[in-house]
C-alpha cells in the first residue's frame, strides 16, 4: 500500500505525536504491514526535484496512490485561492495539491483536528481561510465538497485530535491496508469508531472523585475538574484514558482538564479552558446523555454522601489519606 503524507497549515504536532509510537515505533510497523511511505516532508529523505517528479507520477496516474494523509488545516485565502500557502518549489497552492490528488488516492486520511475539521489554525477570526479536508468546522464542505469520496468510495476519515494518538493513526492505516475499515466504522464526524466511541471519561483515573462530585477547584488540585476547571471528558469521544499516550499518560492524569480536542471548533469554547461556564449554578457541560435535574439530584446526595478520605484528597495536591485509612466517613 502506498501512503503520501502531506503537511499542512498546523504545527506538525500530530507527526511529533507519531513518532512517540512505542512496540512498535511507527518505522517498523510501516515495514510489517506492507505500507510504502511515499514520502513524508519530515521523514523522508527526498526533496526539491524529487519530490517534484513524485508528485507528478501520482497526478499523472504513473504512480498508485492508496492513501492520502494530510496533517494540518488547508488554506483557502486569500479570496479562495490558497496562495497564503504554498506547496514549496512548485508553484501551487496546497489547496489546488490536495483537490488533485485526494480523488486519485483510494483513501483520504485526515490526520489531526486542523486537517479534519479546520482546529487551531481556524481560530481567532480565521484571516487565512483554514478549513479542514472534509469540513469547516461544523459544517461538511471543507476543501473538498461535502460529497466527496475516495476511490474505495469512502468519504475522508478524520482522525481527529490535538495531537492524534500514535495508535489512533497506525490502527487506521492497518485497517485501511487490509481493507477493513467500512463506512459504517466511522462515527457522523468521520471519526473512527474504535476510538470515538469511547468518552475520555472512561477510565478516568478522577472517577471516584467525579462519582461523589468532590471537585477541584486549583488545577493542582486531584479532584475532579468537570465542576469548577473546565473539563469535558463526560463529552469528549477518545481514548485517552483506556489507551494512556505513552503508556501512561493523559490530559486528565496530569491534573489538566480535557478540552474536548477531537470535536469540531474546540478551539473556542467561548470561555477559558479551565474554567466551568455554568447556568444559574449549574454547570452548561454536563453528560450530553444526562437531564440536568437528574445530574443535580445525583450531586447533590453524592456530595453528602463524600466521605472525608475522597474530600480531603480531592482538594490536595497528593493522596493524604489513603484508603481504609478514613474509615468513620465524614
Amino acid at each position: 500500500m502506498n501512503l503520501l503524507w502531506l503537511q499542512s497549515a498546523g504545527c506538525g504536532g500530530c507527526t511529533m505525536s507519531l513518532l512517540c509510537a512505542e512496540d512498535p515505533n511507527i518505522f517498523d510497523l510501516l515495514t510489517d504491514a506492507g505500507i510504502d511511505l511515499l514520502w513524508h516532508p519530515s521523514i523522508s529523505v527526498e526533496t526539491g526535484a524529487e519530490v517534484r517528479r513524485l508528485l507528478e507520477r501520482i497526478e499523472a496516474g504513473e504512480e498508485t496512490l492508496d492513501v492520502l494523509c494530510v496533517e494540518g488545516s488547508i488554506v483557502t485565502g486569500p479570496k479562495g485561492t490558497g496562495r497564503y500557502h504554498m506547496l514549496a518549489g512548485t508553484g501551487r497552492p496546497m489547496l489546488d495539491w490536495v483537490r488533485s490528488l485526494a480523488p486519485l488516492a483510494r483513501d483520504v486520511v485526515a490526520v489531526g483536528t486542523c486537517a479534519a475539521y479546520g482546529g487551531v489554525t481556524s481560530a481567532g477570526g480565521n484571516p487565512a481561510g483554514a478549513v479542514g479536508l472534509a469540513y469547516d468546522g461544523k459544517l461538511k464542505g471543507g476543501a473538498l465538497p461535502s460529497d466527496f469520496r475516495a476511490r474505495s468510495g469512502r468519504p475522508v476519515i478524520n482522525v481527529a485530535g490535538c495531537p492524534t494518538h500514535p495508535d489512533w493513526v497506525s490502527e487506521t492505516l492497518l485497517l485501511l491496508a487490509e481493507d477493513r475499515l467500512a463506512e459504517a466504522d466511522l462515527d457522523p464526524l468521520g471519526r473512527p469508531r474504535f476510538y470515538a466511541d469511547n468518552l475520555v471519561h472512561h477510565a478516568c483515573t478522577k472517577n471516584e472523585f467525579y462519582e461523589y462530585k468532590a471537585s477541584a477547584r486549583e488545577l493542582s488540585e486531584m479532584g475532579c475538574m468537570m465542576e469548577h476547571l473546565g473539563c469535558v471528558g463526560t463529552q469528549a469521544h477518545a481514548d485517552c484514558n483506556i489507551r494512556p499516550w505513552n503508556g501512561a499518560g493523559s490530559c486528565t492524569r496530569g491534573n489538566y482538564p480535557c478540552i474536548n480536542c477531537t470535536a469540531p471548533e474546540f478551539e473556542e469554547p467561548r470561555h477559558p479552558f479551565t474554567e466551568t461556564p455554568t447556568l444559574a449554578g449549574i454547570p452548561i457541560g454536563l453528560p450530553s446523555d444526562m437531564p440536568k435535574a437528574w445530574f443535580m439530584a445525583l450531586a447533590s446526595l453524592s456530595k453528602a454522601a463524600t466521605p472525608k478520605r475522597i474530600d480531603v484528597n480531592a482538594h490536595s495536591d497528593r493522596l493524604k489519606i489513603p484508603p481504609g485509612a478514613g474509615k468513620g466517613g465524614k
